[in-house]
């Protein structure tokens, strides 16, 4: 199924494979009119995209995908149709980036005590200058046949326990919606059942992100399995949250992951998009 509306994606900006500009046209080329480039906590991919998406046609909504902490646990809220200049947020998008600056050159200094050295250089090279993430490393040590997949190296490398983990702490929820709300975006919930959470938990979470403004729920992800979507869809009529569709494209080299490539929202809920007026 091909959808017009992709409100979840990244770029070299973040942790993508692609360029912004690669990206509007792979998403202009699969049927994307209205795409929201969501870069791991930076904007810095708008602009170019912005320039691509006029010439192709397509609709590009500002969008960010800020990284938080509540409860010790992380989430990831995408605030889509910000003003990527916008002074408070971008004052707090600068401070979540020197903390992945920090983040990196400790997992580098952990996976060193661990024999791996030189991770470091290698995936500020691949970053180009963009933010840094746990999947720079993975594909790192894949590429040095430490593992065999980037969910392999997850799992063995990179989560809590394991030679690579980091514990950080990231914008707390009220802060990041409040930088969300400045540049004039909407705030929603990414991916909401990729976080491992017992039910209870996951209402605890959605109240708490109603409480502080958030406006939409992720209902549709890119490999969402029907079951998944309904669950989702529950979930947002339940707290009156806006149902949002988004592929989380990083890399061509996943199909089975592509823009626009997505499921339509199910009935009864109301599409984030309409914030937009679209």
């Amino acid at each position: 199924m091909t959808s017009a509306f992709d409100l979840h994606c990244h770029s070299t900006a973040s942790d993508g494979a692609l360029s912004p500009p690669q990206v509007v046209s792979r998403a202009a080329a699969n049927g994307v009119r209205h795409l929201a480039l969501t870069d791991h906590d930076s904007v810095a991919g708008i602009a170019s995209a912005r320039r691509a998406a006029e010439a192709l046609g397509v609709r590009l909504i500002a969008g960010v995908e800020i990284s938080v902490t509540w409860e010790r646990r992380c989430f990831h809220i995408l605030g889509l149709g910000v003003d990527p200049t916008n002074e408070i947020l971008c004052r707090g998008l600068a401070g979540l980036q020197r903390i992945r600056r920090e983040r990196a050159a400790a997992m580098a200094e952990n996976l060193a005590r661990h024999g791996i050295e030189g991770s470091l250089a290698a995936v500020e090279e691949m970053a180009g200058g963009g933010m840094i993430t746990r999947t720079h490393f993975a594909r790192f040590l894949v590429a040095q046949d430490y593992a065999a997949s980037v969910a392999d190296v997850f799992d063995r490398y990179l989560v809590r326990g394991k030679p690579g983990y980091v514990a950080t702490r990231w914008a707390g929820l009220e802060e990041a919606l409040e930088w969300i709300r400045a540049a004039g975006g909407v705030a929603v919930l990414a991916h909401p059942l990729r976080y491992q959470l017992t039910a209870s938990w996951l209402r605890r979470f959605l109240s708490a992100f109603q409480s502080a403004g958030g406006v939409g729920l992720e209902v549709v992800s890119g490999n969402s399995s029907p079951n998944q979507i309904a669950t989702c869809a529950d979930y947002a009529r339940r707290y009156r949250l806006a149902g949002s569709v988004g592929s989380d494209f990083h890399d061509p080299a996943f199909p089975w992951i592509d823009l626009g490539r997505l499921a339509p929202l199910p009935p009864g809920v109301e599409p984030v998009w309409n914030a937009f007026n679209l």
